[in-house]
């Protein structure tokens, strides 16, 4: 009995070591995983979340990066922002910049996917290459040409305007057309990014939904209201969220073009914020109207998404 019970103990303790060493095998195998994820943790860290962490303190100061002190004021920078006149004008700004340029970037870039899906020559493949460079030129490079085309004396635009008899426009300087002169500027350069996806997206459709809609008689505009744009829905719903968030910081484009003006008419939130903190040492209320626009782009692009649910559609 006593051999007996000694056995089943060793072989108990032997099953124990067994399934320790396992566990404690898997354990480091999935400390050596997590050990990868470490360094883009600890960037994230430092150039994020310690940044965003920071931010949100200030926000509740009263800091001039003049002086070093940072007194606790509550939520007065956010009452003083949302009481100002100006924070609803560069809102405003900043709404009507966005819903041009996201519309006309995707309604262009679907209309140049469409004209140039049709064929694979080297023509075509020449055409998309040409409408997609100026996706890869910065915006400070592009602002700066277009603010000589945009030039009210000397300006390319206002020499093609002159051919047809008009009189040269002040593009930058005249209110009325400052701001659709910059989102002319991003839709130039982002409208060959959003045709390059929508082409991508349609050459995704199997070809056999087509072929059934001409048998059955459909006409091609009816193929493509009721076959590419519901599953194109994916590839736009992707496009307007990632535009709807970069125009709604335009920054880059205003600084070298407008700086603003003229009567505040291109003062875009990011631009004022940018103002507010480097130009009037306003640090604290500078990061409130940051946090502020960081929830306003949440909500929104959460409203996006939420509304989206029912009208994208999935070919699976």
């Amino acid at each position: 009995m006593e051999t007996n019970k000694a056995m089943t103990k060793a072989a108990s303790d032997r099953a124990t070591a067994s399934v320790s060493k396992r566990m404690s095998h898997t354990v480091i195998e999935k400390w050596k995983d997590f050990s990868f994820a470490v360094p883009a943790l600890l960037f994230m860290g430092v150039f994020l979340y310690y940044p965003l962490g920071y931010s949100i303190y200030i926000s509740f100061t009263n800091w001039n990066m003049t002086r070093p002190v940072k007194k606790f004021v509550g939520v007065d920078n956010y009452t003083r922002l949302l009481s100002n006149s100006d924070f609803y004008h560069s809102l405003k700004v900043t709404f009507l910049y966005t819903v041009m340029d996201v519309v006309f970037t995707l309604v262009i870039g679907l209309l140049l996917a469409l004209l140039l899906n049709v064929s694979s020559s080297r023509l075509f493949g020449f055409l998309r290459g040409v409408i997609f460079m100026p996706y890869y030129i910065s915006m400070v490079v592009a602002a700066m040409v277009f603010t000589w085309i945009y030039n009210g004396q000397y300006g390319l635009l206002n020499s093609i305007v002159s051919w047809f008899g008009m009189e040269p426009v002040e593009w930058l300087t005249n209110p009325s057309t400052a701001l659709p002169a910059l989102v002319a500027v991003s839709v130039w350069k982002g409208v060959g990014f959003a045709m390059i996806l929508f082409i991508a997206g349609m050459r995704g459709i199997p070809a056999e939904y087509y072929e059934a809609a001409s048998i059955d008689g459909a006409s091609k505009f009816r193929q493509f209201r009721n076959i590419t744009l519901p599953l194109l829905s994916p590839m736009t719903l992707f496009l307007v969220i990632t535009s709807f968030i970069s125009s709604m910081q335009v920054f880059q484009s205003i600084d070298v073009m407008t700086g603003g003006g003229p009567l505040k008419a291109t003062n875009a939130i990011v631009y004022w914020i940018y103002t507010m903190a480097f130009d009037e040492f306003k640090t604290g209320r500078a990061s409130a109207l940051v946090m502020i626009l960081f929830v306003i782009i949440l909500l929104l692009t959460l409203v996006q998404w939420v509304v989206s649910r029912k009208k994208v559609h999935y070919e699976g």
